[in-house]
């Protein structure tokens, strides 16, 4: 089976039935990618998120690229691939504290962190639970989605793969 790999770039969302997909998120710093991953039919989808709130920048037409509309555009693009909301198994990445400044500007630039708490708080508005999550630090990390058997991965600079 031949190996099709779908570059999940900024704001987007990407879903798949092809059980040779690799969904792959690169060079997540403050973004999150969001994983979902049905095993019983094998769909999976990826978010490559970049801000917490689309509140920011009312009338955008990307959902991938705000937490609070990932995740229910990605949750419904692999309902419409067949998938089921019950056998989805979460994963998030990414998140990181890239820029470091002086220490009143220190918590206005953690847009990393602000976007892993709107992730979660999202799914959780979805009644999606968190299997599995590699975030925050200061490094930069790539996400892989297998679709073959769902296995997750992180690539981080200076750590070894990890699989969640």
């Amino acid at each position: 089976m031949a190996i099709d790999i779908i570059a999940v770039g900024l704001g987007d969302i990407k879903c798949s039935n092809n059980r040779g997909s690799v969904l792959v998120c690169y060079g997540l710093g403050s973004c999150v990618g969001i994983s979902m991953y049905d095993p019983r039919t094998h769909i999976g989808g990826m978010a490559h998120v970049v801000l917490p709130d689309s509140s920011i920048l009312p009338g955008s037409d990307i959902p991938g690229k705000f937490a609070d509309t990932a995740v229910p555009a990605l949750l419904n693009g692999m309902l419409e691939l067949g998938a089921h909301k019950t056998s989805i198994v979460v994963k998030i990445a990414g998140g990181a504290k890239m820029f470091t400044s002086s220490p009143g500007l220190s918590s206005v630039l953690d847009v990393g962190s602000k976007n892993v708490e709107a992730v979660k708080k999202a799914l959780k508005a979805s009644r999606l639970r968190i299997a599995g999550e590699d975030c925050g630090g200061s490094c930069g990390r790539t996400f892989h989605l297998f679709l073959a058997e769902g296995r997750v991965s992180v690539r981080t600079l200076g750590r070894s793969e990890i699989d969640l």
